[in-house]
């Protein structure tokens, strides 16, 4: 049955000689698989170059119940990005993003709140001309909300430890090895302040946003068993390192 969707492009990959298989994060049915053509052609009504990391893409597609890969028929872009796929700093920042989107949401239905967060995001970083060097740490600090781990910043104090298990602040060490001393947890309370408009206003050296990246990807760990190892995290961190 043809179905129009609406989706965000997470990853592109070879399906055999004549396809290739795209992920999108769709505001209709969540995660959802796209069979298109791998050469590209001018008279195609599905072009390959339209399936971009984060890529705004309205799809007709052949949508069976049945089917895990659903066979596009026409599609088209429903907004232009206009530096993403262009600027070399934001390009390290998608293809972190996009890796790490496609791992965690693979199982995930249907959510609005969430497609509108990835759309707002993903534009608000398009639009931006500077100042976006903890873009992605703002990003991932926000996404836990809608995936049930938050931090929690209702006990917060200087001093606090931060139970990474529990996802909350504490006056005293845990009793399980998973959590931040106080120093590091600072780092936490100072991530979940923050939001696209003030980041910049947070100053962090090379050594602090690398190191808060590895804290967040390994608070995804703990909370999501099956995340896997990024293959774009050493780019991501040599890139915006200095900045």
């Amino acid at each position: 049955m043809l179905q129009t969707v609406k989706g965000i492009v997470l990853a592109t990959v070879r399906y055999n000689d004549k396809s290739n298989i795209a992920h999108l994060y769709t505001e209709q049915e969540g995660m959802m698989s796209f069979q298109i053509p791998a050469a590209r052609s001018r008279k195609a009504k599905v072009s390959n170059v339209l399936f971009q990391p984060f890529s705004f893409v309205e799809c007709e597609a052949d949508i069976r119940p049945r089917s895990n890969i659903h066979l596009v028929k026409e599609a088209r872009f429903w907004h232009i990005l206009q530096s993403l796929p262009y600027d070399p700093y934001k390009s390290g920042i998608v293809l972190f993003l996009t890796e790490f989107l496609d791992r965690i949401l693979r199982e995930e239905g249907a959510n609005k709140p969430l497609f509108a967060y990835l759309s707002h995001s993903v534009r608000w970083l398009d639009a931006c001309t500077a100042g976006f060097a903890n873009f992605h740490l703002v990003f991932l600090i926000r996404l836990s909300r809608f995936l049930g781990f938050y931090p929690n910043l209702e006990h917060y104090t200087e001093g606090a430890y931060f139970d990474m298990l529990n996802a909350s602040f504490v006056s005293a060490r845990p009793f399980h090895g998973m959590f931040l001393y106080p120093q590091e947890a600072s780092h936490i309370s100072k991530l979940v302040r923050m939001n696209y408009e003030t980041m910049h206003l947070f100053a962090m050296n090379r050594a602090e946003r690398n190191r808060c990246l590895e804290i967040i990807c390994e608070y995804y760990r703990l909370h999501l068993p099956d995340f896997p190892e990024l293959k774009s995290l050493g780019v991501l961190q040599e890139l915006f390192g200095s900045l």
